[in-house]
Protein backbone atom coordinates (compact mmCIF):
# COMPACT_ATOMS: atom_id res chain seq x y z
CA UNK A 1 0.00 0.00 0.00
CA UNK A 2 1.31 3.43 -0.73
CA UNK A 3 0.71 6.51 1.38
CA UNK A 4 0.78 10.10 0.78
CA UNK A 5 -0.26 13.16 2.09
CA UNK A 6 -3.23 14.42 1.25
CA UNK A 7 -1.95 18.39 0.27
CA UNK A 8 0.67 15.82 -1.89
CA UNK A 9 -2.12 13.95 -3.07
CA UNK A 10 -4.08 16.92 -4.35
CA UNK A 11 -1.42 17.74 -7.13
CA UNK A 12 -1.08 13.66 -8.22
CA UNK A 13 -4.86 13.27 -7.93
CA UNK A 14 -5.66 11.97 -11.24
CA UNK A 15 -2.80 10.15 -11.66
CA UNK A 16 -3.84 8.42 -8.21
CA UNK A 17 -7.03 7.25 -9.21
CA UNK A 18 -5.72 5.78 -12.20
CA UNK A 19 -2.88 3.92 -10.59
CA UNK A 20 -5.64 2.78 -8.04
CA UNK A 21 -8.06 1.64 -10.77
CA UNK A 22 -5.75 -0.02 -12.99
CA UNK A 23 -3.77 -1.53 -11.38
CA UNK A 24 -5.27 -2.24 -8.03
CA UNK A 25 -2.80 -0.25 -6.13
CA UNK A 26 -4.50 0.50 -2.94
CA UNK A 27 -2.97 4.34 -2.13
CA UNK A 28 -3.81 5.68 1.61
CA UNK A 29 -4.00 9.14 1.87
CA UNK A 30 -2.60 10.34 5.25
CA UNK A 31 -3.64 13.53 7.22
CA UNK A 32 -0.81 14.07 10.01
CA UNK A 33 0.56 10.97 10.05
CA UNK A 34 -2.72 8.71 10.00
CA UNK A 35 -4.40 7.07 7.18
CA UNK A 36 -7.62 9.15 6.85
CA UNK A 37 -8.71 7.46 3.22
CA UNK A 38 -8.57 4.98 0.81
CA UNK A 39 -8.22 4.88 -3.13
CA UNK A 40 -8.91 1.34 -4.18
CA UNK A 41 -10.30 0.36 -7.19
CA UNK A 42 -13.95 -0.81 -7.44
CA UNK A 43 -13.11 -3.94 -8.66
CA UNK A 44 -11.37 -4.76 -5.58
CA UNK A 45 -14.29 -3.83 -3.56
CA UNK A 46 -16.61 -6.10 -5.76
CA UNK A 47 -14.27 -8.97 -5.13
CA UNK A 48 -14.30 -8.42 -1.15
CA UNK A 49 -18.05 -8.15 -1.10
CA UNK A 50 -18.45 -11.43 -3.20
CA UNK A 51 -15.86 -13.46 -0.87
CA UNK A 52 -18.25 -11.61 2.14
CA UNK A 53 -21.46 -13.14 0.04
CA UNK A 54 -19.76 -16.52 0.02
CA UNK A 55 -18.09 -16.63 3.58
CA UNK A 56 -21.83 -15.49 4.88
CA UNK A 57 -23.30 -18.75 2.54
CA UNK A 58 -20.70 -21.37 3.83
CA UNK A 59 -21.32 -20.10 7.66
CA UNK A 60 -25.52 -20.33 6.77
CA UNK A 61 -24.86 -23.61 5.28
CA UNK A 62 -22.34 -25.18 8.21
CA UNK A 63 -24.78 -23.45 10.80
CA UNK A 64 -27.83 -25.15 8.86
CA UNK A 65 -29.88 -22.18 8.80
CA UNK A 66 -29.55 -21.75 4.83
CA UNK A 67 -33.19 -21.12 3.48
CA UNK A 68 -34.26 -23.27 0.52
CA UNK A 69 -32.27 -21.96 -2.57
CA UNK A 70 -33.28 -21.90 -6.53
CA UNK A 71 -31.86 -25.25 -8.34
CA UNK A 72 -29.71 -23.79 -11.05
CA UNK A 73 -31.67 -25.11 -14.29
CA UNK A 74 -34.46 -22.59 -12.97
CA UNK A 75 -32.26 -19.88 -12.41
CA UNK A 76 -30.83 -19.78 -16.24
CA UNK A 77 -34.16 -20.45 -17.37
CA UNK A 78 -35.17 -17.29 -14.95
CA UNK A 79 -31.64 -15.22 -16.95
CA UNK A 80 -32.73 -16.60 -20.56
CA UNK A 81 -29.91 -18.69 -20.77
CA UNK A 82 -31.63 -22.14 -21.01
CA UNK A 83 -34.95 -22.50 -22.58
Amino acid sequence: MTEITISAARAQLGDLVRRAAHSRETIALTDHGHVAALLVSPQVIEDLEDALALADHERRKAAGTLGEGIPHEEVGRMLGLRP
